[in-house]
């Protein structure tokens, strides 16, 4: 039954599938069968203006169907790359948005490490000894741990 149902749908099959992998891609996560999908279509039309023509056998579909395939994946991996460029580059690295910002030591830095409070949170210093009190610039950030010189 499915040999009649393929063979009577001729050049239509390559479309029936590229449609299916495009309504699969709806359900599947991720971003890969569309661009299958896409290749499925194109070999429908190519077939459509094609069917006649002696050497557009199933054999020479199928190859053009896995190049086309391949093809349009890599395209479309190269379309979607992004650069990740943000508007907001330090939006989850908060440690590195307070880099210039100054405040004051709440403990002294003793051995090169101390603690400063900016906002509401105190953070872990490494810097220069300096007694508790002084104001402090942060110029740097590793981590969750921030550099600091006497302001």
């Amino acid at each position: 039954m499915i040999e009649r149902i393929i063979m009577e749908l001729g050049p239509w099959n390559w479309m029936v599938l590229g449609l299916l992998l495009l309504g699969a891609e709806v359900l599947v996560p991720g971003f890969f069968l569309i661009w299958i999908g896409i290749a499925a279509v194109v070999v429908g039309a190519l077939s459509l203006a094609l069917w006649d023509a002696g050497f557009w056998t199933w054999q020479v579909q199928v190859l053009v169907f896995l190049v086309l395939s391949l093809v349009s994946a890599f395209a479309g991996r190269a379309l979607m790359k992004r650069d990740d460029v943000s508007d907001e580059p330090l939006l989850n690295r908060r440690s590195a948005q307070l880099i210039g910002k100054t405040a004051t030591l709440q403990e002294a830095i003793v051995n090169g490490h101390g603690r400063i409070k900016i906002g509401d949170t105190t953070w872990s210093v490494s810097g220069p000894d300096l007694a508790a009190g002084t104001k402090v610039r942060v110029t740097g950030a590793a981590e969750m741990k921030l550099t600091v010189e006497a302001a």
